[in-house]
């Protein structure tokens, strides 16, 4: 072949795979807005055992079309404490058999029939809907454009390619050797961290497969290799991150390495099995025996892991240990890509700073047995870190649901922003609080009530919190005047001079400030849970 016709069937074939990936992104982004809400619904809902998050992971990646968009939400889950780390692994493993979707749509699709034609309408009418409509369709108009660009993505790889169909034989890739399928695996992996996606890789590999440019040994240990691929960008993707997001990649990692041993074990039986069946059918139909294989690994490779998910994720948790500070461990970044995750993960920081600040309040009361003395340089730094990472979040008004929430987040974080000042720069009165006998019922009420606080925050019964703290606020406040009257007979009866009664006093003001900051935490918190349930 010529250089003249060479180079154009080169930068036709790339710019096939350009159209490909970008119709891979404009149609995932469409189908996130169109069904993420239902898919995060659907997710939590249904997940309840690693089972059922195989099954949830597998249906919501492929209605996604994206196994990242699959994982970033079982790893906000975990974050927000509203899935264990097993179910999370659930998901993460049936991501990878809805991530074969892919591959059924370019063989069924993409390469048997000429699509183009109809996917030019399809864009029109998809950029109608984006540009002309809002909400839902819109969503669905960006949606149906990325599905047009697809097949016209699919259509100008396969005009390129076609010009290598004399040229290129199996005879140019590595032979169907260990040695051979080991190299090819290789040459997967490299494919796919060039181009960040493994679904272009599978149709590049699909399309040369269809022009009998290699053979279907090739193929599939190719596929293997794009399939490990996609562990090695998530890998690099989690350094850095959160505790969950490393073992998230870590388990990803291994689970796949896992996979592509058994899988490269898998092609003789599978081919043998094949031309058992039908001698002639990988002659006919190379392509669509390619994207089985590749779900039938797949899928054999998540029923063996389940039974063993629990044992799995503590092996994970025990090789990655956390040793960040519990209060924003679940915090990363990774997460803002879904803002109802974050803000879930930002509250159930904000959650565990409370706690520990009311149990620190509670020791320095004297409450040494419910109480506990914390690092209030930890908590500023957390309280610190949380507040940016709540800035980063972006939420539209219109999203009445999420903005409320992220409204009650501000108002929290304001009050215990000012609670822990109290604890930090107000010791001396909080000191003669705790040391004051005219204030002994009060201080113990208090604690008390701090402790009945916690309770119902840890088991989730935030109304039953709010409660609480209300009855703290008012009873100290209902009490503030009579104890000026208490402390004034005092000092006219010479029983306390008139600084120890301003202390009595001061520490008195210092039980009602802290009181008020924690009913309007506890009543912010019950917000954004109101909010989260709507």
């Amino acid at each position: 072949m010529s250089y003249e016709i060479l180079i154009p069937a080169i930068i036709k074939a790339f710019g096939g795979l350009g159209l490909f990936l970008l119709g891979m992104i404009v149609m995932t982004d469409g189908l996130r807005s169109l069904t993420g809400d239902m898919i995060k619904n659907a997710l939590m809902r249904f997940t309840k055992s690693p089972y059922s998050g195989a099954l949830t992971g597998a249906i919501s990646t492929t209605l996604l079309q994206s196994s990242s968009a699959t994982t970033v939400m079982a790893v906000g889950f975990v974050g927000a404490g509203l899935m264990t780390f097993p179910q999370a692994l659930g998901i993460i493993f049936g991501a990878n058999i809805g991530s074969t979707a892919t591959g059924w749509l370019v063989a069924l699709f993409g390469l048997k029939f000429s699509l183009s034609s109809i996917a030019m309408p399809l864009i029109f009418a998809g950029v109608i809907g984006k540009l002309f409509f809002k909400g839902k369709a819109a969503s669905f108009g960006y949606a149906v454009a990325g599905f047009g660009l697809i097949f016209v993505g699919i259509s100008s790889l396969q005009e390129g390619l076609s010009g290598f169909e004399e040229v290129v034989s199996p005879d140019y890739f590595p032979s169907d050797s260990w040695e051979g399928r080991i190299k090819l695996v290789l040459l997967g992996i490299a494919a796919t961290l060039i181009t960040q996606a493994s679904s272009a890789g599978i149709a590049a590999t699909l399309t040369v497969l269809y022009l009998h440019a290699i053979n279907f040994e090739q193929a599939a240990a190719l596929i293997i290799g794009m399939d490990a691929g996609t562990t090695v960008t998530a890998a690099i993707a989690s350094i850095g991150g959160s505790v969950s997001v490393r073992r998230t990649g870590f388990s990803h990692v291994v689970y796949n390495c896992l996979t592509a041993v058994l899988a490269l074990s898998l092609i003789t039986p599978y081919v043998f099995f094949l031309e058992k069946i039908n001698p002639y059918f990988l002659d006919v139909s190379a392509e669509i025996a390619l994207v089985a294989f590749h779900t039938f690994f797949n899928t054999l490779g998540v029923l063996l892991i389940l039974p063993f998910t629990k044992q799995f994720a503590h092996l994970m948790e025990k090789i990655i240990k956390s040793k960040e500070p519990s209060f924003v461990r679940k915090l990363d970044q990774r997460l803002l890509k879904e803002p109802s995750l974050a803000l879930e993960v930002a509250r159930t920081s904000i959650e565990e700073l409370y706690i520990g600040l009311l149990k620190h309040i509670n020791f320095i009361l004297g409450d040494l047995e419910q109480g506990e003395k914390m690092d209030l340089i930890l908590l500023q730094t957390s309280l610190d870190e949380t507040q940016a990472y709540v800035d980063l979040i972006k939420i539209q008004p219109k999203e009445i649901n999420e903005w409320q929430r992220m409204i009650s987040l501000v108002h929290l974080l304001d009050h215990l922003q000012r609670l822990h000042e109290r604890c930090d720069e107000d010791m001396r009165r909080a000191r003669f609080a705790a040391l004051s006998f005219d204030l002994h019922e009060e201080r113990n009420d208090f604690c008390t009530k701090n402790q009945k606080i916690i309770e119902s925050i840890t088991s989730k019964n935030f109304s039953l919190a709010t409660k609480y703290a209300k009855e703290s606020n008012e009873a100290i406040n209902n009490a503030i005047e009579p104890f000026r009257g208490f402390i004034a007979n005092k000092i006219a009866e010479d029983k306390i001079d008139i600084p120890e009664g301003n202390q009595q006093l001061e520490a008195m003001k210092w039980l009602s400030r802290v009181s008020t900051h924690i009913w309007r935490i506890t009543y912010y918190l019950e917000r954004t849970v109101m909010d989260t349930a709507r």
